[in-house]
């Protein structure tokens, strides 16, 4: 099979582009990244991936103003440029507009730190321990024009502990996203696979 070109979109350290890198090591992993890309030019992600060997592009979006679409033209063009078949966002901390959706739309992904439908948006681990959830955890979802939205195609859960806080709930969640991530990304690769 042949592998998808891979954009990475990060806005800050890269810890869940990390494991997408590390799975994409094996040259039998549908997708091959050909690029990561932030919105912040200080990501230490960006490092993490030119060290790798892997093509990046920093676009500040504070350049734009409000205009997030002329962002997102860019940012579009950038990928386009690169011949990008699939994005993986992780951790890219970027509402995206309805245009860029409809452009990229059956093929990007994101990862989200709850067990969808619950908890969209932000301050996830402190939502589910506020609501007295029993378990928290992470999904992957196809990318839809409504924040957090999109058809889910895979989820990692662990339980909520006595005394657990938002922090030592999400250093418990953390490692289960970086095992998530990769599989989803494979799944939602040979979805695009059988449309090509």
């Amino acid at each position: 099979m042949r592998r998808l070109r891979l954009a990475i979109l990060i806005s800050g350290r890269g810890s869940n582009m990390e494991s997408l890198l590390h799975a994409a090591r094996d040259p039998a992993y549908p997708a091959e990244p050909v690029l990561v890309l932030s919105n912040r030019p200080d990501a230490k992600g960006l490092l993490t991936a030119e060290a790798a060997g892997i093509p990046v592009a920093a676009i500040d979006h504070k350049t734009y103003g409000k205009d997030r679409e002329a962002f997102e033209y860019h940012v579009d063009a950038t990928l386009r440029g690169a011949g990008v078949e699939i994005i993986a966002l992780a951790g890219f901390m970027r509402v995206l507009t309805p245009w860029f959706v409809s452009r990229w739309e059956g093929r990007m992904i994101n990862i989200h730190p709850s067990l969808l439908p619950k908890h969209k948006g932000l301050d996830t681990h402190q939502r589910a321990l506020d609501a007295g959830d029993t378990e928290a955890g992470c999904s992957v979802h196809w990318v839809s024009a409504g924040v957090d939205e999109g058809e889910i195609i895979s989820q990692a859960s662990v339980p909520i502990l006595p005394g657990d806080t938002a922090d030592t709930l999400a250093a418990r969640v953390l490692p289960e996203e970086h095992k998530l991530y990769p599989k989803a990304l494979a799944l939602a690769c040979a979805q695009i696979a059988e449309k090509l």
